[in-house]
């Protein structure tokens, strides 16, 4: 494949991704009515793991020992903080707040990898296209409140969740340098995931029901979190990631919240408003603005 055809395929999977992470949203609301967070995140973390398995039966040879350490710290900071930071901060303030911090990670992803990685340098285009894509992130996430109120701790966590996903990126650019077959590095990052997620299970007590797994709608839930959202979310983003580089790929971030809107009016059969119209016309002008920089 050239690099040109490479290129275009990257933006398509990058895209693409967001729209299923987008749908995740709405899978992992119905779950977390009957499970703790951390055994949500573990059980699409070991669903994903199997599946790539299946598909890629193959062990890793590392060209250095010292790589390992590269997928373990991808692990602890794209599997494990960032969802649990997110996910925990859901439950202290609100959604809206938590939305609009996440969604400025392609700033920080920016920051941090344009300071290890010279080639990846960004123009004044991609930071107006970050201004009017967060103004139409935050107009449809506050869109219907009468006021809008901080919560220190829970929007600090969401804050952190932003900065695990930046040093994440990072990582994944770095770990593309290394030529490494994108399926089996995956796995081994999930790999990595499910053993720091064991020690915040035992923590929280957790306890799964086998009983509630069987039920078409958790089972169901699960499979799509698993084989989409997770195995191939990730495979396809850490592809992306690699083709097109890690800023150009997290601006695709500014997707999530258009395709919550489209899906609120879809599936929750809630009524699309002129301000929502509004905020995603910005988040597709500004992201288009940020891509040709």
């Amino acid at each position: 494949m050239t690099k040109n055809k490479k290129q275009i395929l990257g933006h398509v999977l990058a895209c693409g991704t967001q729209i299923m992470w987008g749908a995740a949203f709405v899978s992992t609301k119905v779950l977390l009515k009957y499970f703790l967070p951390a055994e949500v995140l573990f059980t699409r973390a070991v669903l994903a793991f199997i599946v790539l398995l299946i598909f890629y039966p193959h062990h890793l040879k590392l060209k250095d020992k010292k790589h390992e350490i590269l997928f373990a710290e991808a692990g602890l900071f794209g599997i494990v903080l960032y969802f649990m930071l997110e996910n925990t901060a859901l439950t202290m303030t609100y959604a809206s707040n938590v939305g609009i911090i996440v969604a400025c990670a392609p700033f920080f992803v920016a920051v941090v990898v344009g300071f290890f990685f010279k080639s990846e340098q960004t123009g004044w285009k991609f930071y107006i296209g970050f201004i009017v894509a967060i103004t139409g992130i935050i107009a449809i996430s506050l869109n219907g409140q009468k006021n809008f109120a901080l919560n220190p701790l829970g929007d600090g966590l969401a804050f952190l969740a932003m900065i695990s996903w930046g040093f994440y990126s990072a990582l994944i650019r770095k770990i593309g340098e290394l030529e490494y077959p994108t399926i089996v590095v995956t796995r081994r990052i999930y790999f990595y995931g499910i053993l720091f997620l064991i020690p915040v299970l035992m923590e929280q007590k957790a306890t799964f029901k086998p009983e509630i797994l069987l039920r078409p709608e958790i089972f169901l839930n699960f499979l799509f979190l698993g084989l989409c959202a997770s195995a191939m979310g990730f495979l396809l983003w850490n592809l992306a990631t690699k083709w097109i580089g890690a800023i150009k790929t997290s601006i695709y971030i500014y997707v999530s919240p258009v395709i919550t809107v489209i899906l609120s009016v879809l599936i929750l059969h809630e009524k699309i408003t002129v301000i929502s119209i509004i905020g995603t016309v910005l988040i597709l002008i500004g992201l288009v603005i940020s891509q040709k920089n």
